[in-house]
């Protein structure tokens, strides 16, 4: 009786033994899955910018079309403004965070705000 309490223990001290190796590999797949959704969730946001930035161009393009094309800073600059006016800042706003006056902020979403409105009205008119 002595020696099947002895097998008993010993038997399940080696599987204590075992399972505390497989717990320590889950961890380590635990940590790697962690690292790998934080690594894809970077790559989404990297990527959401750039689908905005060929958006907003997009868009530029469309309205300068014929004209001559404009300086990269001022391209940045519009690009920025669209941004933040797509977001739904006011204009006083985008002035604050662009260091722009009002007027100008306006007068450079014009001709965006036009379309916009356009769009609209012929999707309510279907």
């Amino acid at each position: 009786m002595m020696e099947w309490a002895l097998i008993i223990l010993f038997a399940a001290a080696v599987l204590l033994f075992i399972l505390s190796f497989i717990k320590k590999d889950s961890v380590k797949v635990d940590s790697q899955l962690e690292q790998i959704a934080s690594t894809f969730g970077d790559e989404m946001n990297v990527l959401q910018e750039k689908i905005r930035n060929i958006e907003i161009d997009a868009e530029i393009t469309v309205q300068e079309a014929g004209i001559l094309a404009m300086s990269s800073e001022k391209r940045n600059m519009l690009r920025e403004v669209l941004d933040l006016h797509k977001r739904g800042y006011s204009f006083e706003s985008i002035a604050l965070k662009t260091k722009q006056p009002e007027e100008e902020i306006e007068r450079m979403l014009t001709p965006y705000m036009k379309t916009t409105n356009e769009r609209r009205n012929v999707a309510n008119d279907i």
